[in-house]
């Protein structure tokens, strides 16, 4: 039987609209001897039962819910989650595509499973737990993609020591959960497919689960520009965006990004896809001083940066950072060229993102066009109860 946490009078009402999260200031009782990442039952102050869910002591987020019915929450239906995430993916053309086999299985409140990412490299599953109730029934989970996948899946990897709560994860470890064969080794990375283009993916090393699915549609977009054009790439982690403006016909692609382990591995996804080395260029080297000190201009420019906040307190700072960096970015497009620009600041909106954008271009003394509104793809969903998942946000502008 699980626990009960009860709401204040006149507080469940984003839990009727199915808003998957409980604040911590919305609890009037929590029962007796519940613990961190237990699952639990959340009622309203007449005692109607409104969803469960999982409970974590401290921050603002006090519960985050995966069910609005209730349930015993055994082996079944953590497998039933799965599988209707499984058969979303179908929908979309990705399960037993014959041109891509890596993507988002797994996203978290858009897929009514909040503080779990599942991201599928081929035949290989990485789990990113954000939150303790998901590392707490990694096993069940594991067991469901076995259950889902059968010799489809041939390795699961827990990568979560980095994404959960501190005082937790000093005890956990990044670990395989099952693993037919050794398929890994770090000094020859496994190969996943993205729209025909192949890529070398660390997941035990990279950076998230390994590899930025998110930018699957926005790249292919960026191949549709590529053909005759010079192109520049920054933060370009493992060189996504540079494979495909070079297999599009792009003349000259450099990529920039401050850790040469990234460059290294860009290097390598080049020579897989384009081995033409007098067409690409790496530099390991921080992205503003990169474009205050060369002197090329480009015909079109990739400005993806990591989040430059992860909360509130931040979101200043980071529009600062946004604006001064585009400014920068801008000054060094061609007349008639095109810029990518990107933010996956969750507390940056798009409407604050614009207009970060605009005073970026009047800084730059640029006039521009918006060509493209970008987002994250259909694999990554939002649901429509929870805005808040809608984190990437893009631009694509003529630059006069």
């Amino acid at each position: 039987m699980m626990k009960k946490i009860t709401l204040h009078p006149k507080k469940d009402a984003a839990v009727r609209r199915f808003h998957p999260w409980i604040f911590s200031g919305a609890i009037a009782k929590i029962e007796d001897g519940i613990t961190d990442g237990e699952s639990v039952e959340v009622y309203n102050s007449a005692g109607e039962y409104l969803a469960t869910g999982q409970y974590q002591e401290g921050g603002s987020i006090s519960v985050r819910l995966f069910s609005f019915e209730k349930t015993d929450a055994d082996q079944a239906f953590w497998t039933q989650k799965l599988l209707n995430a499984y058969h979303f993916r179908q929908q979309l053309g990705l399960i037993n595509s014959p041109q891509t086999n890596c993507y988002r299985l797994i996203h978290a409140e858009g897929d009514g499973l909040p503080g779990l990412i599942i991201d599928i490299y081929n035949k290989t599953a990485v789990l990113q737990c954000h939150s303790i109730g998901m590392h707490l029934v990694k096993e069940k989970i594991a067991q469901g993609l076995v259950e889902i996948y059968g010799n489809n899946i041939e390795a699961i990897y827990d990568k979560s020591k980095e994404t959960l709560p501190k005082h937790y994860a000093d005890a956990a470890e990044n670990n395989y959960l099952y693993n037919k064969s050794p398929i890994f080794l770090s000094s020859n990375p496994p190969i996943a497919l993205e729209n025909g283009h192949p890529f070398q993916i660390d997941w035990e090393t990279g950076q998230k689960t390994g590899f930025f699915l998110d930018q699957r549609d926005n790249r292919q977009l960026l191949a549709q520009y590529a053909p005759g054009k010079t192109v520049l790439n920054t933060f370009a982690y493992t060189g996504g965006f540079s494979v495909y403006a070079l297999k599009a016909g792009a003349t000259f692609v450099e990529s920039v990004d401050v850790s040469q382990k990234a460059m290294d591995l860009t290097d390598q996804n080049v020579t897989l896809n384009a081995p033409e080395p007098d067409r690409h260029r790496s530099h390991p080297q921080d992205v503003l001083k990169f474009l205050q000190q060369t002197e090329n201009e480009y015909d079109i420019m990739v400005v993806d940066p990591p989040a430059f906040a992860k909360n509130i307190s931040k979101r200043h700072n980071a529009v600062q950072g946004y604006k001064r960096l585009n400014a920068m970015a801008m000054k060094k497009i061609k007349k008639g060229g095109i810029l990518f620009t990107f933010s996956c600041s969750q507390v940056v909106d798009s409407q604050l993102f614009h207009d970060t954008i605009v005073a970026a271009a009047l800084e730059a003394g640029r006039r521009a066009r918006v060509m493209h509104h970008l987002s994250q793809p259909a694999d990554h969903p939002v649901s429509l109860f929870h805005p808040e998942g809608a984190y990437l946000k893009g631009l694509v502008l003529y630059i006069e």
